[in-house]
């Protein structure tokens, strides 16, 4: 289920509040904090699988949704986990991995593809919770209004640093040299575009843009996914190491993040809710816009046909060909043996049939 961009208004009631309590706190990193008590006693006697860190490319907000359910109603301890600490970002999630400061990752594809590629570095992305990445170049429907990627030449367009990278893959994705749009190094806040500093930003489709609208201001998205860099985003990733010395906590992980993404699938509010009462509280979030935001996430990014016929996470062929065909425009030659290993989350499957059960 796609919505529309009127869908989208409708979902973004207090986005714009979200969005700049992100900017203020993007950079605030620390620890996660949350009902721990509440998952102890949800939990069901277990932590024969241990403990995991998780480190999050976020800061822990409503993004991150599904895993917070699961921590608050004890899904990862009733699958055999000691416990488990999200870990805000920003970050790639590749050096915490590499390290050993954390087991499991959830980050971008083109991150994990890009150390595979360059430095052989032994990770695995073991499944997915977007199906379609949320990268768009938002512009404003009566200025620049870029509908597509060959509009961008001759325009300033707003490009994060972390994100200068997936902006050079898009460019090189369409035939359009750097040297053909002026790139201007922006922040995440919005503004610049809605200001005129630039024609056209790098935006999530669930979060910038949807603020943008908020302020009654039409947005023209060019999505990235549509238009030549197809790729999964927030992607399940550990080292080969991980996969193979503890297995087994990885597959109750993924069981309870089935589990946790499930219902928030089925009630975005709840990780909202969540979000905002519990584990995001020094972020300043509000209710609505956090629900429009896990609202729009929901519908746009995890659910799809291949989804609801396989189940969450799952990556099909077709979409492993898209990411490793986008990898490859950047220069990262990979073959899907290199990046992905399902295998685990087909295990968890074939064990709890059911999970698929519950997502239709």
């Amino acid at each position: 289920m796609t919505p529309t961009r009127s869908n989208l208004r409708r979902l973004a009631a207090g986005a714009a509040v979200a969005v700049g309590a992100l900017l203020l706190s993007a950079c605030a990193g620390g620890t996660a904090s949350g009902p721990t008590e509440t998952s102890a006693e949800n939990g069901a006697e277990s932590g024969d699988l241990g403990e995991l860190t998780v480190q999050l490319s976020w800061i822990l907000n409503e993004e991150w949704s599904g895993e917070l359910i699961a921590d608050a109603e004890g899904y990862f301890t009733d699958a055999g986990l000691t416990s488990v600490q999200l870990v805000p970002g920003p970050s790639s999630g590749v050096p915490e991995l590499l390290s050993g400061t954390a087991d499991l990752s959830l980050t971008d594809a083109l991150s994990v593809g890009a150390a595979v590629a360059n430095e052989g570095a032994p990770l695995k992305v073991i499944g997915a919770t977007f199906q379609k990445n949320p990268f768009t170049i938002a512009s404003l429907a009566d200025g620049a209004d870029i509908t597509t990627p060959e509009d961008m030449i001759g325009k300033k367009i707003g490009v994060q640093d972390s994100n200068r990278a997936v902006f050079e893959a898009f460019l090189a994705a369409n035939d359009i040299e750097t040297s053909e749009v002026d790139i201007v190094p922006v922040q995440y806040d919005p503004a610049p575009l809605t200001t005129g500093e630039v024609d056209g930003l790098i935006a999530f489709v669930t979060s910038q843009s949807v603020a943008i609208e908020l302020q009654g201001i039409e947005v023209t998205d060019l999505l990235f996914a549509d238009n030549g860099l197809p790729f999964v985003g927030h992607v399940i990733t550990a080292t080969d190491e991980m996969i193979a010395t503890r297995r087994d906590a990885l597959k109750a992980f993924l069981e309870a993040e089935v589990r946790g993404w499930t219902d928030a699938v089925a009630d975005p509010s709840v990780g909202a809710q969540l979000a905002v009462d519990e584990y995001g509280t020094d972020l300043g979030l509000q209710i609505e816009s956090s629900t429009a935001s896990a609202t729009a996430q929901a519908e746009l990014l995890v659910v799809s046909d291949e989804t609801a016929a396989n189940g969450l996470f799952t990556i099909s062929d077709d979409l492993q060909e898209q990411t490793l065909a986008s990898l490859a425009t950047s220069g990262y030659e990979l073959t899907a043996a290199d990046l992905f290993d399902l295998s685990l989350l087909d295990e968890v499957y074939e064990a709890n049939p059911a999970l698929v059960d519950a997502q239709r």
